[in-house]
């Protein structure tokens, strides 16, 4: 497999962050997020999705969670001062993140929006997030997380 750079990988080298890059061949069927962890020989517990939500004033959110887990919304508007929040569109993704369904990463989206991450992150010494293609992630703790984005931390499932 070709050894690709994306924009969460340039940044997080930029930020001299430390983390490590993990891979599988995506086949181009559609994986849930506890497949691509069984792909990547890790527990769901340790793998997080990229979510992009649009909040009721209109604003763009991003919360990260375990792939076995569903985003709570009402949760997730409290974390973030919105009324409601819904899920972004998959045909909108791409034009506003400049990532892919299945590919999007928190890190060097083509705008920074405010991220939160599920609490669960806490306990564990890295997680695995998505590395910006459908096939790539990265390994990564929070504290090498932080080098190269603002976040923060909420209970969101």
């Amino acid at each position: 497999m070709k050894k690709v750079k994306t924009n969460a990988i340039r940044i997080l080298e930029q930020k001299k962050a430390v983390f490590r890059v993990h891979r599988y061949e995506p086949d181009g069927i559609p994986r849930t997020g506890v497949e691509v962890a069984e792909l990547l020989g890790q527990e769901p517990a340790a793998v997080y999705k990229t979510l992009v939500t649009c909040g009721k004033s209109g604003a763009n959110y991003v919360f990260v969670i375990p792939v076995a887990a569903e985003l709570n919304l009402k949760k997730a508007a409290e974390a973030v001062g919105e009324k409601s929040i819904a899920m972004l569109k998959s045909k909108d993704l791409l034009g506003l993140t400049g990532y892919i369904h299945g590919g999007c990463s928190p890190v060097g989206m083509k705008k920074l929006f405010p991220t939160l991450i599920d609490r669960s992150a806490e306990a564990r010494p890295a997680i695995l997030l998505s590395g910006g293609r459908i096939g790539m992630h990265i390994e990564i703790s929070l504290a090498e997380l932080r080098k190269a984005l603002p976040f923060q931390l909420a209970g969101l499932v």
